[in-house]
């Protein structure tokens, strides 16, 4: 895959064949919707969705040193972790910015899966080549391997009827590798973009359709949908899941989009500790915001405080499931606690909001 270029995931003629209106993004094409992104949104909410998520990026880092190098380059702390666990983190300038976000997969001692965003992949990849020390290496396995995403509160059951229910991963954020899915071996992922519970499924990228289809069939009755990029925004957005680019980027530090979990600073030294150190207190913060006048804020637009602008929203949409309109914004920290009133200027008329907690939507276990 080379930049500029526009590539078809392994499942792109089931998309086709399905009905979904292609689109393209992150040099894919990739469906956006089906029936509806409402439709879709609220299936997942309460039943389950299909996404293909292969346009997603996997890298393999590898050898003696390569413990040392993720907490080096890495905000959290590997350390501990066990075979079978995945890990939230985030990959810093050293001005302290974000370059990603990503999932750290431990497959073994010396042997880890970063899963990275599309959009990022190849910087991401050439950032931590460009960093790597001593006895370590990375290998960028993304052409290879397909991610299927099953998720919402039908997954186990659906899952179950196509692979050996007890080899399925347990606990949030634990995964499973070599697990038959469909006569396919899979790594099986207990990790979602949704807020609802579910898995991530990589596998080769010759075997997705078998998966794809396999897993559609075994969950008509549930009934299991197919759902684009469209949902996948929606449902990501009420569960106030970040977004590189627009939560994060390489202005917006990890503690002013209150990713604070996702960093170790007694860690010891990594890329972009002494900048978090340096700034202190975050100035400004994530914020969350119910629209309670009338209009729907979008991305990039300014948020006021009477008539001193605060801040600029993030992300904002009509929350299918909650059935209002919301945003996150970073804001003047000051600005951002529960209750305080704002407004969003949405095409030039100013729009009533107030702050609420994140998440919007927490599904009940």
């Amino acid at each position: 895959m080379s930049e500029g270029d526009i590539f078809k995931t392994p499942l792109y003629d089931c998309h086709v064949d399905l009905g979904g209106r292609m689109v393209e993004f992150a040099g894919y094409m990739l469906p956006v919707q089906y029936t509806g992104v409402i439709a879709e949104h609220k299936a997942v909410r309460a039943h389950a969705g299909l996404f293909d998520v292969s346009h997603m990026g996997e890298l393999l880092i590898s050898g003696r040193g390569a413990l040392d190098n993720l907490q080096r380059i890495l905000t959290n702390d590997f350390r501990n972790m066990k075979d079978g666990q995945a890990r939230y983190t985030l990959m810093c300038t050293d001005e302290g910015g974000v370059v990603d976000d990503l999932l750290v997969y431990k497959k073994g001692d010396g042997h880890y899966l970063l899963a990275v965003n599309a959009s990022n992949r190849r910087k991401d990849a050439d950032w931590i080549a460009g960093r790597l020390e001593g006895e370590a290496r990375m290998e960028d396995i993304s052409d290879g391997v397909a991610q299927i995403a099953l998720q919402g509160p039908a997954s186990d059951a659906i899952l179950a009827r196509v692979s050996d229910a007890a080899r399925l991963p347990v606990k949030y954020y634990t995964f499973s590798e070599d697990v038959a899915v469909a006569g396919v071996k899979c790594l099986v992922s207990r990790t979602g973009y949704t807020g609802e519970d579910g898995y991530e499924l990589y596998m080769d990228a010759s075997d997705a359709v078998q998966v794809w289809k396999s897993l559609l069939d075994a969950g008509a009755d549930a009934p299991l949908v197919p759902a684009g990029l469209g949902a996948r925004d929606t449902l990501r957005f009420e569960a106030a899941m970040p977004l590189y680019g627009h939560e994060m980027d390489a202005a917006i530090t990890p503690f002013e989009a209150n990713l604070s979990f996702g960093v170790k600073m007694n860690k010891g030294d990594f890329i972009g500790r002494a900048a978090l150190e340096q700034k202190g207190e975050p100035p400004r913060l994530r914020a969350g915001l119910r629209v309670t006048g009338k209009g729907i804020a979008r991305e990039h637009q300014t948020v006021y405080a009477g008539d001193k602008a605060v801040g600029a929203t993030t992300s904002g949409t009509f929350c299918p499931y909650l059935g209002y309109a919301a945003a996150m914004a970073i804001v003047d920290r000051k600005y951002a606690e529960l209750g305080t009133a704002l407004e969003v200027d949405v095409r030039g008329r100013r729009v009533a909001a107030e702050v609420v907690p994140l998440p919007f939507y927490k599904r009940v276990k």
